[in-house]
Order: structure tokens, then sequence, then C-alpha cells
């Protein structure tokens, strides 16, 4: 490896990026120890600011070694299409029609498990809503699911090491949920096409294992705290005075968007609609979750800037494994960067095995969770349940190791089944 001077540079910051992410509450602390700029610390203490900061300190420093031309055709050559997506998801998914049809389905499925009512419910959100996101996506399955935590759990107080568990649960949970199709979870998305693989290929080759692993993983995180779920205050009840067919339309926009995913100016253009209809009939909605899509599409188009300069040392890293040894090199790998940026850069190498190529998306999707920035959904999760954690803040080596167990159950499922 030969990098050129903007290369080394490019990973320096993505370096202190990574960094930054950990270090949330010490600027936190510094908000506290400078009133006066108390705001532009608490700023820097929004891990989904992290990404979307450093990539503005790549775009100065391109501008100072390369130049003006240079540093705006590297700009435009990146695909701002996922950061986007995730924006106009998270604002159609999170309105209160589709989460109170969310709600409502959990609520049958959950009534048909011999569980006590608030074990049956979580349960059947850990479960069954990661599996959905193979249909409606990950991102929209991450809202849905965080969402309908949040207000029924999270908001009534569970211990620190139950919010833990369900949030590493959550995150493996969705990244291998969406392994049932070829259109839903990110790095699959990215090598589809390129390597034709369809729907037959999908469940025969991932789905089953991933469905296998959700369960499982559900199951253990509701036995392990089935005494503070079956604890915890009846839910809160809410307004259900949405008419049929206001929720009508908003499954169509929902439809819509997931339909155009690939097209951001169709779904941009039917998010525009959506707020405006959701103002029109603004007595059946709650607050449009505008700011925080924002903020994690933010998060998500610094990760695609700093990403795009990682290849040097990313691509031999990888193919440098064997088949055996991309699996667990891409789940760990997957930690410290986007896995869909992993499977993106495989899908570029020509002459690869078939086994080579499903151990890299297996091993991409299987540490989805470890971090906040291993899978695209993860930061929009950590947006809607932020609130109820200790100084707004998610403590990573917390997430770690409440990922970790998931993380071995997904291990054994792909390599074992």
């Amino acid at each position: 490896m030969n990098p050129t001077t903007l290369q080394t540079v490019a990973a320096v910051i993505f370096a202190i990026a990574l960094i930054h992410t950990f270090s949330t509450k010490f600027f936190e602390h510094l908000a506290a120890q400078n009133p006066s700029h108390a705001r532009l610390f608490h700023l820097l203490g929004e891990v989904e600011v992290v990404f979307g900061f450093w990539a503005m300190v790549l775009l100065v420093a391109m501008l100072f070694l390369s130049g003006r031309e240079a540093a705006t055709s590297y700009i435009d050559s990146r695909d701002f299409t996922e950061p986007l997506f995730v924006f106009a998801i998270m604002v159609v998914a999170a309105s209160r029609p589709i989460l109170l049809l969310a709600a409502a389905s959990v609520r049958v499925t959950s009534s048909l498990l011999p569980l006590r009512p608030a074990q049956a419910f979580y349960f059947t959100t850990m479960a069954l809503v990661p599996l959905l996101g193979s249909f409606i996506t990950e991102p929209a399955a991450m809202t849905l699911a965080a969402l309908l935590l949040r207000d029924r759990f999270f908001a009534a107080g569970l211990s620190n090491r139950l919010k833990y568990a369900t949030i590493g649960v959550l995150f493996v949970n969705i990244s291998i949920g969406g392994t049932l199709t070829p259109f839903a979870a990110p790095p699959v998305l990215m090598v589809a096409d390129t390597w034709g693989w369809n729907f037959a290929f999908m469940i025969s080759t991932f789905g089953w294992k991933a469905a296998i692993a959700v369960v499982i993983n559900a199951v253990g995180v509701t036995l392990l705290f089935r005494r503070e779920l079956s604890a915890l205050a009846a839910a809160p009840t809410r307004d259900m005075n949405v008419p049929v067919m206001v929720t009508l339309v908003h499954l169509a926009f929902l439809v819509g968007v997931v339909a155009f995913a690939h097209h951001p100016g169709i779904f941009m253009g039917l998010m525009l609609f959506f707020i405006g209809f959701a103002h029109a009939y603004e007595r059946y909605q709650d607050r449009l979750v505008l700011r925080e899509g924002l903020m994690v599409a933010f998060f998500l188009a610094g990760l695609v800037v700093l990403g795009g300069q990682q290849q040097w040392w990313l691509k031999p890293a990888l193919l440098s494994m064997s088949a055996d040894q991309v699996y667990y090199g891409a789940t760990a790998l997957t930690a410290i960067t986007d896995n869909a940026a992993l499977t993106y850069l495989g899908s570029l190498v020509e002459g690869l095995s078939d086994e080579f190529k499903v151990a890299l998306v297996a091993g991409a999707v299987t540490g989805g969770g470890l971090t906040i920035i291993a899978n695209a959904p993860n930061p929009a999760g950590f947006a809607i349940l932020k609130d109820y954690l200790e100084d707004n803040a998610l403590n990573p080596l917390g997430l770690l190791l409440a990922a970790l167990p998931p993380t071995l159950v997904t291990i054994a499922a792909f390599r074992l089944l």
C-alpha cells in the first residue's frame, strides 16, 4: 500500500472521528465547564454530528491539498441516496397512524403467545419487527421497533441493564433481520444486482438462518429480563382516533418511499407531499421527527464522505483473507465502518468465489450491532431512544458488551447451520 498524502490525512481524520464517537461525555463536561460556549460543546457531543463534522474537516483538508475542483468533484461522486432514504423513511414511518397500526399488529400477534402481556409485546417487537424489515426495509423496521419500545417500555422506566440489552439485541436483529430479501438490508442491497442474488437465494442462503438467530436472541433477552418486564406498569393509552382513510394514505406514502428507495428524486418528492398531507390533517399527527431524521442523515452522509477515502486500506485488508477468515474479518471491520461500505468494496472486485461473497456479506450483517456506526439504521434507533439513556448518550463499551451475546448467536447460526 502506497497511500497518497490525502489518503493518509483522510485515514487520520477517520480515526479521530471514531475516537470522537467514544468521547461525547467529554464534550458534555466541557459544556458544563464553559457556559458561554455550552451550545457548541453540546452540538459536538451529539453522536449524530460527529461524522458530519469530521467530513467537513476532510473537505477543508482536500481544498488545501488538492484544490477546489478536486474537492468538489469528490463530493459530487459520492452517493447520498442512503442518507436521504433513511431521512425520508424515518419521517413517514414515525407518524402516528403508522405507529398505531404497527402497535396494533404487535398486540394482536403477542396476544397469541403463552406469555404475560408485557413479555409477549416485548418479544414480538424484538422478533417480528426486525424480520418485517426484510419487506419494509431495515431503516423503517428500526424506526418502528424503536418507537414501540420507547413508548411501551423505555418510557415506563427500565433498568440500565435492560436498556442496553434491548438496544444491543435490537441492533443485531435489525442487521440480520433484513436478509430474507435482496433489497432491504443496505449491505445486501450493495451487492445483490452485481452478484445476481435473488429472493430464493437470500432465503436459502441467509434468511432462514437469520430468522432462527433473531428468534433465539429475542427469546433470550425476554427470558433473562422476564421479571422486570412483568413488573412494568400497563401501557399508556394513546389517542386512537385516526380515520382509516388517513392510515391508508400514510401506508401508501410508506409503500411509495420503499418502492422508490433507489430514486431520491421520487422518494424525497413523496416525503414532501407527505409533510403537506400531515400538516393538512395535523389533528391526527404527532410531531414529525424531522430534526431526528436530519441528524441521522447528517451522520450517514458524513460516513459516506469519510468512508470513500478509506478504500486504500480496507480493500487490501479484505482481499488478504481467505473465505473463512473474511467472515470474522468483516464482522470485526464492520464495528469501525458501515457494513454496506465493506460489501460495496467487495462488489468492485472481480473473480471472487461464491463462498467468499457469502462469507463477506454474512460477516458484514453479523457485526451490524456492535457499534452505532456498524449499520445504517442504528443511528435512527439511537436518535429515538437516546432521551431515555443516561446523559442522552450511548456508551460504546456498554453497547459492545450488550451486542456480543446476540452477535455470538448469529455467528453460530451462520457458521454451524
